[in-house]
């Protein structure tokens, strides 16, 4: 114990000055005068960033640094640890192994049968800097004093880090990894790799590692390609949101699926039939279908006043121009100059024959550079551009789909009637609004807008012309500070030539181009910032957690942000619990790439004792006889009850007093969840109203009040079911398998079927 703390204070002390280093350097670049160049510029922010993201990982890895030791028979002696250190002497040595390293596998995989060189493994314990317990494995079966065998004191380490009180976060398992999880952690990088297993069995923190393996494998393309996790809902999302910081990795973007469109967060709520329509894969048909439905052709020629004489749109350009712009295959707002060509043509052949055909049937009087100016007059006649914008307008993403869930065509009447909406009134102009500010997007509304988006195509003319604009601004008002600096120039070598041609002013060193160029903002946004702001990056990985309940259509817009189709997906088909999820690996990846993936399973469960594992396995055997539940390897000896009561709310209170928590919220030992149908909360909530609850609740309040999806992958130290009979069944499974202690059931209607022989509560 003495010898590994005082390694444990070299290594802190170690980390303390490399962080000071690193802080020091960002002061230095800030500080330091650069030579006026674009170049300097850049090269100081890329260092300020590089060096502040080093500030950040050193910081993030601070707790519970070190958490192993190596002992090699061949002599080899290295500690483990979250992030990998060196020495400062010569040789820059490795003072502390990262556990992502070749070298630190046999931490998690030798055994006494496989001891892969070891001698002897020890497992650190330590609260903030000092170690707090040692438990060594001899894994040397030569050894004349003590032979381990598998499992011995590493399994000590891991049901204490079990048995240990909820916090609220997930943690890192860095220092229990168990050898079925590393070897899905280290698993290659390429393809899409589907790691399934039940309630409890590790799949999401696997897979976070997995994310935090890859960065530390392939650090400078995923640093700037950036790894994307995608979660069911905010709740989880801050559930997890530790666990790679912890590891040193801080450039990653978590999202969910109804954040996945730049500038759209989803806050509606569709209803289960509506959620189920919009998810079909049909649906991108349908919308295609639609914008094709918005490159018109008039029924009745249109009149464009001339100064010539009226102009006629007739259906026979019209047609002419779509077929033509069709023909491009470009998206829709990018086909929209070969459609305003070809009727600009059309009305331009109508000015020539008028103005210059032959009574006598030659050849028409007009040259080329006449014919060229009519077609210019055609081109710039705000009637020509008004026409076009009827025939082919330009359309955004948010204004298409709006304005079909506004009256949705191509469906059966009662998938219609399902997922129509009212397009928002505008008060000021009365009329339909379409704009986004104006409508209330749901999840299963992202995807629709990604479809769109990418049948539309962005057209960025305006932009473009606006940047044009705005550029040539700046250029004035750089010049015009030109000229200001050379009017106020001194005045006091004007007579002495000699010495004035050695006095350089502003107007001597720059033009008006450079100098408005050198007041550009640099993008200071980190990889994962830009690439949550487009809606074309390409993500380096990504890692899809719950990807069962995922639609058809949030697959698409899924595979689109990953072209490479690297990609480690998350989840337990069982649980599946959303009217749109796919929850079948076939159904989700054989579109996208046939066989061309790995599925593997994690059957031990961590997290749920047997007591209340053989509760939610007899609830499944319910509905499917052949159901078997992932092994539980822990047993608390405490048994899941029940109790029926009149007045639901007022039991529940009772239930969580019990669990030790306060009128104030405080007092219990771990973490307390209520689960409830979404149409009980309100009146639970009223019985436990210190109870934590939201579309984002902090879970570490010793009370959260959750609906059964929000529950999804969160775990708690003791859950109390609500009504159980009112959930569908793989909410109720998802229900009961989220407490680590102790589970209760609070009812006033029958139980299903599984739960009838529950112990009634004390």
């Amino acid at each position: 114990m003495r010898h590994e703390q005082e390694f444990i204070d070299v290594l802190y002390a170690r980390l303390a000055d490399l962080r000071a280093e690193a802080e020091a350097a960002v002061t230095r670049e800030l500080g330091r005068e650069d030579d006026g160049t674009r170049q300097a510029r850049v090269e100081r922010d890329i260092a300020v960033f590089e060096q502040s993201a080093l500030v950040a990982a050193l910081t993030a890895g601070e707790n519970g640094l070190c958490f192993g030791r190596l002992v090699f028979r061949d002599g080899a002696d290295h500690h483990i640890g979250r992030i990998g250190i060196r020495r400062d002497d010569a040789e820059h040595s490795p003072l502390v192994i990262d556990w992502r390293a070749e070298v630190a596998r046999p931490f998690y995989l030798a055994t006494g049968h496989t001891p892969m060189g070891l001698r002897r493994r020890r497992h650190i314990t330590t609260s903030g800097k000092r170690v707090t317990a040692l438990h060594d494995e001899i894994l040397d079966l030569a050894d004349d004093t003590r032979t381990g065998f598998e499992g011995s004191d590493a399994d000590a380490v891991l049901l204490a880090s079990l048995d240990a009180a909820r916090t609220g976060r997930m943690h890192d398992i860095v220092q229990t990894i168990q050898a079925e999880q590393d070897r899905i952690i280290r698993a290659p990088h390429r393809g899409v790799l589907v790691v399934e297993g039940g309630p409890g069995t590790g799949k999401t923190v696997v897979a976070l590692h997995r994310a935090a393996f890859l960065l530390y494998a392939n650090r400078e393309h995923l640093t700037r390609r950036v790894v994307l996790v995608v979660g069911p809902n905010p709740a989880f999302l801050g559930y997890i949101e530790d666990v790679l910081p912890s590891l040193g990795e801080t450039g990653v973007l978590f999202a969910t699926p109804g954040e996945l469109f730049p500038g759209v967060t989803a806050t509606a709520i569709d209803t289960p039939a509506a959620a189920e329509v919009k998810g079909r894969a049909a649906m991108a048909e349908v919308l295609g279908r639609f914008v094709a439905d918005q490159q018109r052709v008039p029924e009745t020629p249109l009149v464009i006043g001339h100064d010539d004489g009226d102009l006629f749109l007739d259906a026979a350009i019209a047609e002419a121009a779509r077929r033509k712009a069709r023909a491009t295959l470009l998206p829709h707002n990018l086909a929209r100059p070969a459609f305003a060509s070809r009727v600009i043509d059309g009305l331009t052949e109508q000015l020539v024959d008028r103005l210059g055909a032959d009574p006598y049937g030659g050849p028409n009087f007009l040259g080329s550079e006449e014919v060229a100016q009519l077609a210019m007059s055609v081109a710039e006649s705000p009637a020509v551009q008004l026409a076009v914008d009827e025939l082919w307008p330009r359309l955004t993403p948010q204004g298409l789909v709006a304005d079909y869930l506004a009256d949705p065509v191509y469906l059966p009447d009662e998938d219609a009637a399902a997922i129509r909406r009212p397009a928002a009134y505008d008060p000021v102009f009365g009329t339909s609004a379409t704009a986004e500010t104006t409508v209330e997007w749901t999840v299963a509304d992202v995807p629709l807008l990604d479809e769109a988006a990418e049948l539309l195509g962005e057209d960025d003319s305006l932009a473009r012309a606006a940047a044009e604009a705005e550029r040539r601004r700046q250029i004035a008002y750089a010049q015009g500070v030109l000229d200001l600096s050379y009017g106020s120039r001194t005045q006091e070598f004007e007579d002495r030539e000699d010495e004035d041609s050695e006095v350089l002013s502003a107007h001597d060193l720059v033009d008006a181009e450079r100098l408005a160029a050198r007041q550009e903002e640099l993008d200071f946004r980190t990889s994962a910032e830009r690439a949550a702001a487009d809606r074309t990056w390409a993500y380096g990985h990504i890692v899809v957690d719950e990807a069962q309940e995922l639609s058809a259509m949030a697959w698409r817009l899924l595979m689109r942000r990953s072209p490479t189709r690297s990609m480690t997906l998350v989840g337990d088909p069982a649980q599946t619990s959303e009217p749109g999820g796919c929850g079948s690996w076939d159904r989700i990846l054989m579109p996208y790439v046939e066989g061309r993936w790995e599925r593997v399973r994690l059957g031990v469960n961590y997290r749920t004792p047997t007591e209340i594992m053989e509760v939610a396995a007899d609830v499944m055997r319910a509905g499917d006889r052949a159901f078997e539940p992932p092994e539980s390897v822990r047993s608390t000896g405490v048994k899941p009850w029940s109790r029926h009561a009149a007045d639901v709310p007022a039991a529940v209170a009772q239930a969580v007093a019990r669990e030790g928590v306060g009128a104030d919220g405080g007092g219990a030992a771990g973490r307390v969840a209520v689960i409830s149908p979404p149409e009980f909360l309100d009146a639970v909530a009223a019985a436990v109203p210190h109870a934590e609850r939201g579309v984002e609740p902090d879970l570490t309040r010793p009370l959260v009040l959750l609906d059964p999806r929000q529950a999804k992958g969160l775990e708690f130290d003791s859950v109390i079911v609500v009504e159980p009979a009112a959930f569908a069944l793989a909410d109720l499974y998802v229900a009961l398998t989220r407490a680590t202690q102790r589970l209760g059931v609070v009812h006033a209607g029958e139980l299903p079927a599984g739960l009838t022989g529950l112990a009634p509560a004390s």
